[in-house]
Parts: C-alpha cells; structure tokens; sequence
C-alpha cells in the first residue's frame, strides 16, 4: 500500500512541481498550523451573538479533533511520514516531528468545514476550498499519504459531529 501511495505523491510531485508552487505550498500549509487559522474562525463567530453556537461546535469540535487525532490516533498507529520513506524527496517545510497518520493540518480544517456545514452557516463553502487546498498542500510537500488525508477527513467528520451535539445543548435557543 504505502508503494502504491508514494506512487500518488510522486506522481504530484511530476505533474505539479515548479518554482511558483515551492513557494505557495508552504505559505499554505503554514495556514493550518497549529489549527490557529480555525480557532480565529471559532473565537470570531463565538463573540457574534447569532453565531455564537456555531462558534462553540468549531471550537468544541477542534478540541475534540486535537485529543482524537493529534493524541490518540497519531501514537497509536505511529505511520512513519512518506519524506522518510523517500528522502530523495527535498522537502520545503521543516520535517513534521510527529507520526504521519491522520493529518492534522487536514483533520482540523474539515473540523472546521464540516462544522459551519452541520450549522448550515454559509462560511462552509469557501473553507471547503481552503481545506482541500490545505490538504492536497501536505501532499505536494511529501509530508503525507494520501490515506493520512483520507483519514483526516474522517476525522474532521467525526468530531463535526461531536463538537455540534455538545454546542447545541450548550446552546439551545440561539
């Protein structure tokens, strides 16, 4: 399998590799780290008094997404990352330090896009694309399998899911 996923990332890295893309990847990429980018979002619609619901399933969906992912199922399937599978690859980030499996820069933007999409908040289209592009981001830079993304996606669903059930009996009637 992880052949068959290198097969994926080099194909990427054939088709999409010029200097333009080396210096956008990264700037990209760096907005998902940390998930501060998503917790802006939350924190901002958390202070609107008609979004305020929203804002807690965001923010409450990417604590869930920090302690699932980034926790638990990062040590627990303990991936080795594609850039240390193949090291001819030169990479244009600093190695990421921890396990490969899912990815966390992608499991807290579709944190974020499946919970303003549950909230029915029109904000869920334009994250989705930024979410996509973040994830196809980790790729491009080799620092992820494709199934890491496919898995973060999960993820982001599953905390969604979370995170919406906990704000909406924080707050009922809003």
């Amino acid at each position: 399998m992880a052949q068959m996923e290198l097969a994926v990332l080099d194909f990427i890295q054939e088709l999409f590799r010029n200097p333009f893309m080396d210096s956008l990847m990264p700037a990209v990429t760096s907005l998902g780290d940390a998930g501060f980018l998503w917790i802006l979002l939350g924190l901002a619609l958390l202070c609107s008094r008609k979004y305020r619901r929203t804002g807690a399933a965001v923010l409450l969906s990417l604590a869930a997404d920090l302690v699932i992912c980034n926790l638990l199922l990062k040590n627990m399937v303990a991936r080795v990352r594609p850039c240390d599978l193949n090291p001819a690859v030169q990479l244009l980030i600093a190695r990421p330090s921890d396990f490969s499996f899912p990815s966390g820069h992608t499991a807290a933007a579709f944190t974020s896009v499946f919970s303003l999409y549950r909230e029915n908040n029109w904000l869920w289209k334009p994250v989705l694309v930024l979410a996509a592009v973040i994830a196809f981001s980790r790729m491009y830079l080799y620092v992820h399998f494709p199934t890491d993304i496919l898995g973060g996606v999960a993820v982001g669903w599953v905390c969604a899911l979370a995170g919406q059930a906990v704000s909406r009996h924080l707050f009922p009637s809003v």
